[in-house]
This record gives structure tokens, C-alpha cells and sequence, in this order.
């Protein structure tokens, strides 16, 4: 068994045995119905499968987190799963067979936001070493000028 403890508030100005009834019972159908509503989200792959018949759709995108918010959005209960059989190691979506449209137009808008991110601006990492090289590739003047730092009057 395991020991819970619950807590209970309550503004009353007479605190009666039927102020406390009403109150557990309102707490309890607030647990229960907790637990009836479904996970939306990220979730497991055993928790999803409960619902129902299943679905996958390969990715070998590596930047998979930016799909949460998509996700979020359209209301889909979905699950990743890594698959290192492979290299690089491809990502596997599943989700349940009743969200098939909406995953599609997920999919749709997660793909059209990466294009759009791939096209709008170049990586810092990229920018960096380019002009890494340039600097590692520029002549550098070895002489030295003796006249340097004295002012003319």
C-alpha cells in the first residue's frame, strides 16, 4: 500500500461534517476526471499504444525538438524513437491512426518552418569558420617601420 497525504483548504465560517464531505467529493471527481483526460504531448511509445493502432513517419532530421511546439499546437499525442541501426541514426514519430490528418498538416507547417529557417539566415558556426579562414589565410607584413609612433610638428 501507499500512504498519501492530500491537503484540503477551505474559507468556512462553521466547519461542519457536510463542508467536508462536499469538499472531499470535489476533490476526488477532480483526480478522476485527471485521470480520464488523454496526454496530448510528447508521451512513450507503450503509453501511446494503449490508445489504439499506431502510425510512423520517418525523420532523419536532427533538430526533432523544434516538432514539439507544432505539435502542441494541432493537439497531437505523438511519440520519437531513436533508431541507431543506422548512420546517422534516423528518428522514428509514431502517433495514433485517427490524428493521420492533422499530423499531416503538422508536418506540412514543421517543414515549411525548417525550409524557411534554412533559407532566412546562415549558421553563426558557418559565418565563424569562414572567417576563420580568411584571417588564417590573409599575408601578414613582417616589416617593421621604425618610424612608427613618432609625431611630426
Amino acid at each position: 500500500m501507499e500512504q498519501r497525504s492530500v491537503v484540503l483548504a477551505t474559507n468556512s465560517t462553521k466547519f461542519t461534517g457536510r463542508c467536508l464531505a462536499s469538499l472531499m467529493r470535489a476533490s476526488i471527481n477532480k483526480i478522476n476526471k485527471a485521470k480520464n483526460t488523454p496526454i496530448k504531448g510528447k508521451q512513450s511509445v507503450k503509453h501511446l499504444s494503449k490508445g489504439g493502432k499506431l502510425e510512423n513517419i520517418e525523420i532523419k532530421n536532427e533538430n526533432i525538438k523544434a516538432f514539439d511546439p507544432i505539435a502542441r499546437k494541432y493537439g497531437i499525442s505523438y511519440a520519437l524513437q531513436k533508431d541507431n541501426s543506422e548512420t546517422p541514426p534516423k528518428w522514428l514519430v509514431f502517433f495514433q491512426s485517427k490524428d493521420t490528418a492533422t499530423m499531416t498538416l503538422a508536418f506540412k507547417e514543421f517543414s515549411a518552418q525548417m525550409l524557411n529557417k534554412e533559407k532566412s539566415k546562415p549558421s553563426v558556426k558557418e559565418a565563424i569558420t569562414k572567417f576563420r579562414e580568411v584571417i588564417r589565410n590573409t599575408v601578414r607584413d613582417k616589416t617593421r617601420n621604425k618610424d612608427h609612433g613618432t609625431h611630426e610638428r
